[in-house]
């Protein structure tokens, strides 16, 4: 069984027990969290449709940790003009294990 969410401006393909990071929300480690913007879920009994979204349909999971993902460099450069400028950035994520999964 698996689900397709919708967090943090992109779409997740989600089982249970399956752990993933996820756009930073507020929440702390040790609490749950409900996502209920779920697009499709897949079961035994078939397949579930949104439009877009499932009506009845959520996912639970659990908050693990917060953080912040590996630096990602970015390097700007000017050919034989004297110009070069590195910078660097690191994302928050919060990472989440997925506990369970309902259709409505």
């Amino acid at each position: 069984m698996y689900a397709v969410i919708q967090t943090g401006g992109k779409q997740y393909r989600v089982e249970e027990g399956e752990t993933l990071k996820i756009e930073k929300l507020e929440n702390e480690p040790g609490s749950e969290i409900e996502f209920d913007k779920v697009l499709l879920v897949q079961s035994d009994s078939g397949l579930a449709v949104g439009k877009p979204y499932l009506e009845g349909g959520k996912v639970t999971a659990k908050v693990l940790s917060q953080g912040r993902h590996k630096k990602v460099h970015i390097i700007k450069f000017r050919r034989r003009k004297h110009h070069m400028k590195k910078m660097g950035h690191r994302q928050y994520y919060t990472e989440v294990q997925i506990a369970g999964i309902s259709a409505g």
